[in-house]
């Protein structure tokens, strides 16, 4: 266990970061788990579950239902706060893509990456 830091998080990387994660989740938070760009396993301990009542969540993007969909971009377009995104966020060429991910995957990077095409 590490000292409590977030109420609630979303992990796309996987493995080591997600248990990091759960480590410092805050009594009674939440953490979604819907990527593995880092790898499947998770080297975690139950303590986050039974001491603190950390709930994992698991979100299977692969085949979601067309309505859920739907319904999850209207609940974001409604309920996002743009300025807290646009604060947390970072626009990189997508030349600099392949370094960002390496530093994503080691756990060096904090907030929104959005990859600019073109």
């Amino acid at each position: 266990m590490q000292s409590q830091r977030f109420a609630a998080g979303v992990d796309t990387v996987g493995s080591v970061t997600l248990a990091n994660l759960l480590a410092r989740t805050q009594f009674d938070g939440a953490v979604v788990a819907c990527g593995n760009a880092r790898g499947m396993d998770l080297a975690a301990s139950v303590a986050p579950f039974i001491l603190r009542g950390v709930t994992l969540l698991g979100v299977e993007a692969v085949r979601p239902r067309l309505a859920s969909r739907r319904e999850a971009w209207v609940r974001l377009a409604r309920d996002l706060d743009k300025e807290a995104l646009s604060r947390m966020s970072e626009t990189i060429r997508f030349s600099e893509a392949l370094e960002r991910a390496k530093k994503i995957v080691e756990g060096r990077v904090r907030g929104r990456i959005v990859v600019a095409i073109g």
